[in-house]
C-alpha cells in the first residue's frame, strides 16, 4: 500500500492582514496564506474586490475577507484593522505591500510625484505597521512569539536610479524601518523582516515599463525585455516566488530571523 503524508499548515490559527492584495505580489501572497492555513484578511483601495480577489472569496469563503482601505489615512488604517479582528482576532502577521511607482528625470521631478510616493510607501507603510503592532504587544505572550511583520521593500532600496529617486529612497526607507521595527519588538518575541524583490512580472510592470519607454525613448515591451535579461538567473520573477519567500518569513521556519530584508531577485543584489 503506497504511504500517503500530510502536508502539515505552516500558518494554521494565524490571521493576515496583507495590503495591496488586489493583485500581483499582494494576491499571490494571500493565496499563499490561504493554502497554508491562515485566515486572510485582504485590503486595498477599491470598495469592491478584484477580479482576482472574488475568486479567491469564492474558494476561501470561511478564510478570507476582503475591506477597502487607504494606507495613507489614519482612519483608514484603523478600521481596516478593527474590521480583520472582529472577524478572525488578534492580526498575528502583516505582509506591508501597499505601494504605488513613478519616475521622472531628476531635474524635472515634482513635490506631486514625490508626495504620493512618500505617502503611501513610507508613511502608510510605517502607521499600518505601527498600528498592527500595537494590538501585537497587546496580546498574550505566547501570542506575541508567533507574530510577524514582512514589510514589502524592493531592490530599488538597495541603490539610487537616475530616473527613480523618490521611487529608490521610499524602498531604502522601508528597509530602515524594518531594521529599527525589529530592535524596538524584539523583547516581545514578535520578529519584523523585509523582502527586497527584483523585477517581478506583474500587471504593475505594464506601467512601469511605459513610463521607461516615454522617459528613455523606447519601444514599448523594450525595458521590460532587457531588465530581465540583466538579472543572473536570466528573467523576471513571479509574484509566488515572491510569495514563497513570505511564507517562510511568516512561519516557525524563520523564527531566529529578524531585522532582515531578504533579497529575492534572482541574484541581482548581492548583501
Amino acid at each position: 500500500m503506497a504511504e500517503t503524508h500530510t502536508h502539515s499548515k505552516v500558518l494554521a490559527d494565524h490571521h493576515a492582514l496583507i495590503t495591496g492584495g488586489g493583485g500581483g505580489i499582494g494576491l499571490a501572497v494571500a493565496e499563499a496564506y490561504l493554502k497554508e492555513g491562515a485566515n486572510c484578511t485582504i485590503a486595498d483601495l477599491p470598495a469592491a474586490p478584484s477580479a482576482g480577489v472574488q475568486a479567491l472569496l469564492a474558494a476561501h469563503p470561511e478564510q478570507l475577507q476582503y475591506v477597502a482601505g487607504d494606507v495613507t489615512k489614519a482612519e483608514s488604517i484603523a478600521s481596516m484593522i478593527a474590521a480583520g479582528r472582529a472577524r478572525f482576532g488578534t492580526i498575528t502577521l502583516l505582509f506591508n505591500n501597499a505601494a504605488v511607482f513613478d519616475l521622472a528625470p531628476l531635474l524635472e521631478s515634482d513635490e506631486r510625484s514625490y508626495q504620493h510616493i512618500f505617502d503611501v510607501n513610507v508613511k502608510g507603510m510605517f502607521f499600518t505597521m505601527q498600528a498592527v503592532l500595537q494590538q501585537m504587544v497587546e496580546a498574550d505572550t505566547t501570542t506575541q512569539r508567533r507574530c510577524s511583520i514582512i514589510n514589502l521593500a524592493s531592490q530599488a532600496g538597495r541603490r539610487g536610479e537616475a530616473l527613480v529617486s523618490h521611487y529608490c529612497a521610499s524602498k531604502a526607507a522601508v528597509i530602515s524601518y524594518t531594521q529599527s521595527a525589529a530592535l524596538a519588538m524584539a523583547p516581545h518575541g514578535i520578529r519584523v523582516n523585509g523582502i527586497a524583490p527584483g523585477v517581478v512580472d506583474t500587471p504593475m510592470w505594464g506601467q512601469v515599463d511605459a513610463l521607461f519607454a516615454k522617459a528613455e525613448g523606447l519601444k514599448i515591451g523594450e525595458k521590460k525585455i532587457a531588465v530581465g535579461l540583466a538579472v543572473p538567473l536570466g528573467r523576471m520573477g513571479v509574484p509566488d516566488e515572491i510569495a514563497d519567500a513570505a511564507v517562510f518569513l511568516a512561519s516557525a521556519a524563520s523564527r531566529y530571523v529578524t531585522a532582515q530584508t531578504l533579497n529575492v531577485d534572482g541574484g541581482s543584489v548581492m548583501s
